[in-house]
């Protein structure tokens, strides 16, 4: 079966946003411009401000100042939910219903654009995508493992074809060999798919894998930017050397082991 065309992912541009909550600023002031076709990770401690920042792309959180362009447009000058339409979505929870089968699961937002045809070609071209068997279309979500569910969460994310993917902890709650199993099979579907993808996550080490660019948030703010060999070199910042240094102790602890 034929693979949907690659996607030309958009190009966004932050520009000032902030997000407060009453006297918590969330976010604050960020700038950010991210190429079309790009691996972002956003990384940080708890309460960085990471998910705030990603949410506000689709308007989950609104800023409460700033702008957000994708390809030059506004998202606000668009109805919220024709833009998270153009947008997949994935997060740690999945979010899948209980009720529906998998193949409802992930034709849902076909149904909501309006698509009437075509739905049953489109939920078989995105099982093979993510490597899920054609007979896993007939049942419920409550009997597929948890890395399956969240290979229907991806399907279900492309399903629209949108360029642009935003990821929220999408393999935080796998157990490790799913999670670095699932992490490389999305990014060689990110880059076969020619996608733009902005990750949250708090594994270093993922981010590191997976991202061309990443970008370290504290208190809101935007303490690192750089690739992850820049961030491997220790000459990005305070910030960026705390987070880095928990793998690297990790990979200097597992070679000593190797050595006794």
């Amino acid at each position: 079966m034929s693979i949907a065309p690659a996607i030309t992912g958009p190009a966004l541009s932050l520009q000032n946003v902030s997000r407060y909550y009453e006297d918590v600023k969330a976010v604050e002031n960020v700038t950010l411009d991210i190429a079309a076709g790009a691996m972002i990770a956003l990384v940080g401690l708890s309460g960085s401000g990471k998910s705030t920042l990603l949410k506000m792309i689709n308007r989950l959180v609104e800023p409460t100042s700033g702008r957000i362009l994708i390809n030059g447009e506004l998202v606000d000058a668009v109805d919220p939910h024709v833009l998270r339409r153009r947008i997949g979505y994935v997060f740690q929870n999945i979010g899948l219903f209980p009720h529906m089968s998998i193949a409802r699961n992930i034709a849902i937002g076909l149904e909501l654009a309006g698509e009437k045809t075509g739905h049953a070609e489109r939920v078989s071209e995105l099982l093979d995508l993510v490597e899920l068997p054609q007979d896993m279309a007939d049942r419920l979500p409550h009997q597929l493992s948890g890395g399956q569910q969240q290979r229907v969460g991806v399907a279900r994310a492309l399903a629209t074809r949108p360029g642009l993917m935003l990821m929220d902890e999408p393999f935080g709650a796998l157990d490790p060999v799913t999670r670095d199993s699932l992490a490389g099979e999305y990014k060689s579907l990110h880059e076969r798919l020619g996608l733009t993808t902005i990750i949250v996550t708090h594994d270093m080490a993922e981010a590191l894998y997976l991202a061309d660019r990443i970008i370290v948030l504290e208190a809101g703010q935007i303490k690192a930017d750089a690739s992850p060999k820049q961030l491997l070199s220790g000459q990005v910042g305070p910030e960026a050397e705390a987070l880095v240094a928990i793998p690297r102790a990790q990979a200097a602890h597992l070679s000593e082991l190797g050595k006794s």
